[in-house]
């Protein structure tokens, strides 16, 4: 496919921050739990599997998301924590399908369970919404080849916006980067498949940005 790269526009960098909004909804148990995620808005859910990796942190967290991280420290049920750890919301088309996901295995839980655990009062679980916020770095990116001594100057917030934000407002689910580089059809396919091998849920946003350096770096300067 042959494309005139004049008509392609050029990569507007830009950073984000995730505001946490509280909605008042809480759970002492699994089942309290179970019965408000049938109701929370989506972003709740997204706050819940995505804000961690915007919350600072001295430490890498044990889990990569809320639901687990409270089954294990406030409920101290580990079995549930880790079948809630090992569900990668980046495998759901939407937060619809994710919610069914999480809503399955803790009913699968309370199945198996004789009794629910409660957790202390002050150790409930409260579920946030959140609201993006976007910045325009002013910074403006035209060939390709530019990303590759871009990426590693990048805040982590701007790797958050372009490579986990833009799977939710891309209409084929694909974070800023690929969807930039398709514009210029074929030509690089490679380098659009080396970055859908980098898993964005499973490492921290540190780590993401120099897997994608590395990618960037090894695509048109490691040949």
């Amino acid at each position: 496919m042959e494309n005139n790269n004049k008509q392609i526009r050029h990569f507007v960098v830009k950073d984000c921050a995730l505001i946490a909004l509280a909605t008042g909804d809480k759970a002492q148990n699994l089942r309290e739990l179970r019965d408000r995620l049938e109701k929370v808005e989506p972003g709740c859910l997204y706050y819940h599997f995505w804000g961690i990796l915007l919350k600072p942190s001295f430490e890498d967290p044990e889990y990569n998301n809320d639901f687990a991280s409270w089954a294990k420290h406030s409920l101290h049920d580990g079995k549930v924590a880790e079948k809630l750890a090992v569900i990668d919301p980046t495998d759901f088309k939407d937060m619809e399908t994710l919610r069914r996901e999480v809503i399955e295995v803790i009913e699968e839980q309370l199945y198996e369970s004789e009794i629910v655990s409660w957790c202390k009062l002050e150790h409930q679980f409260n579920f946030i919404t959140s609201q993006i916020v976007i910045f325009d770095t002013g910074n403006r990116i035209e060939t390709p080849e530019e990303l590759t001594e871009l990426i590693p100057t990048l805040s982590v917030s701007s790797i958050f916006y372009h490579f986990i934000d833009a799977r939710r407002r891309t209409p084929e689910g694909q974070d800023d980067f690929r969807s930039w580089l398709s514009c210029y059809g074929d030509k690089y396919y490679g380098l659009i498949d080396l970055i859908a091998n980098v898993d964005p849920y499973f490492y921290t946003l540190n780590e993401l940005r120099d897997q994608l350096s590395g990618v960037f770096y090894q695509y048109f300067k490691g040949k």
